[in-house]
């Protein structure tokens, strides 16, 4: 019986009759049974994705095959958390949709949704928060507004969880911060979306939005006191130069100071029409510049730094090799070396051979930070490559 087999799945003792799949032209010379883990390791390196096994004739070691299924194991529970992330922050989105356009027709919102999504975001950020994290790296340049609510709630939730906060705490956090632009829908859109800077009479209209989801979210049921207060705190400043209200440090809460940090560096860091966003190493170099001007706090901005991680989850970077790799999770001993998996080749242009690396433990290392759009990527199909791929 010929079956299709993946290359992770590949055993020493199978035996191969041909090539299924691969990112090259291999050509395989002989069929016959898998010898070592060297030849496995040549297939990948040769572009070899997925090859054709003869089951009766495979001679199969049993230990081997139940280690290599533990690993197999382990990778589809990751991939799995990812797919469902995906899929939590595109229900979300739909939720937040929703909101906009009952704000807009003047309906009071429905709160039932945002309190259950929140939730959800919740309870797999305690879980994983390495997939959700990876997952707002993934922006659609037409889908800024919707998009940065959840990432800002996303975001919220995440520097909460690293903060230790109860997670009654948490979650109100998380619904001011996903309805706080809300009353950006009140703003025309010729200045909500103008590419350049704003005049100062179109600024002063645009201020007008906190003002907005104020009073959207005080004639909201169900609402607390801590969610209308983030939202309304999300562009106060220490220095008391913050709208609308011009609030001094001494009287912004602790959460009011972390939302601000999470829209911004949200803001930064995203794709839009007009413009591509920022790296995280930038991004954080801009926040601590804002703190040390007394705009943000100090503290927390370093705090929100470590929550986030050097190189955070789901960022793109150029390798020594030369490599793209996309960071999928964190050394804590090591920050500067988290660990990637390596999938793309610059010099040819393709998607390669996926490889895991940990560069606390490999000769190669990062170069630097890089955008999917620097190499005319998208990072939802980078996604969609390393989920197929595994």
């Amino acid at each position: 019986m010929i079956i299709e087999i993946a290359l992770s799945k590949l055993l020493v003792g199978h035996f191969v009759t041909g090539i299924a799949k691969q990112n090259g032209n291999f050509n395989l010379t002989n069929t016959g049974h898998i010898k070592s883990e060297a030849v496995i390791k040549n297939l990948q390196v040769k572009g070899v994705q997925a090859v054709f096994v003869d089951i009766e004739k495979s001679k199969l070691d049993t230990s081997q095959a139940t280690e290599k299924e533990k690993t197999s194991a382990k990778e589809s529970k990751v991939l799995d958390d990812i797919k469902n992330a995906k899929d939590l922050f595109e229900r979300s989105k739909l939720i937040s949709k929703k909101v906009y356009q009952d704000a807009s027709a003047g309906r009071r919102l429905d709160i039932a949704p945002v309190i259950d999504i929140t939730n959800n975001t919740i309870d797999t950020i305690f879980t994983n928060p390495d997939a959700l994290a990876c997952i707002i790296n993934i922006r659609k340049k037409d889908d800024y507004l919707l998009e940065h609510s959840v990432s800002v709630s996303v975001l919220m939730t995440l520097f909460s969880r690293f903060l230790k906060l109860d997670k009654k705490i948490t979650h109100q956090l998380a619904v001011g911060a996903f309805l706080h632009d809300v009353g950006k829908i009140m703003i025309p859109d010729d200045i909500l979306h103008k590419p350049g800077k704003l005049s100062e009479t179109e600024f002063s209209v645009m201020k007008t939005h906190v003002n907005h989801s104020i009073s959207i979210i005080r004639n909201t049921p169900g609402i607390s006191d801590l969610s209308l207060e983030v939202a309304a705190m999300h562009h106060e400043k220490l220095d008391g130069q913050g709208y609308p209200f011009n609030v001094e440090g001494k009287d912004i809460s602790r959460y009011g100071r972390m939302i601000s940090i999470c829209d911004i560096f949200d803001a930064l860091t995203a794709n839009r029409v007009y413009k591509d966003g920022f790296g995280h190493v930038k991004s954080f170099s801009i926040l601590r510049k804002l703190a040390k001007d007394e705009h943000l706090d100090t503290n927390l901005v370093d705090s929100f730094i470590k929550c986030m991680g050097v190189y955070p989850v789901g960022s793109l970077v150029k390798l020594g090799s030369n490599k793209l790799a996309i960071v999928e999770g964190r050394n804590e001993q090591d920050p500067v070396n988290p660990q990637v998996r390596a999938f793309y080749s610059p010099e040819k242009s393709s998607f390669d051979t996926i490889e895991n690396i940990d560069l606390a433990n490999n000769d190669d290392f990062i170069k630097e930070e890089v955008k999917a759009d620097d190499f005319d990527l998208d990072m939802n199909e980078i996604l969609e490559f390393i989920l197929m791929n595994g």
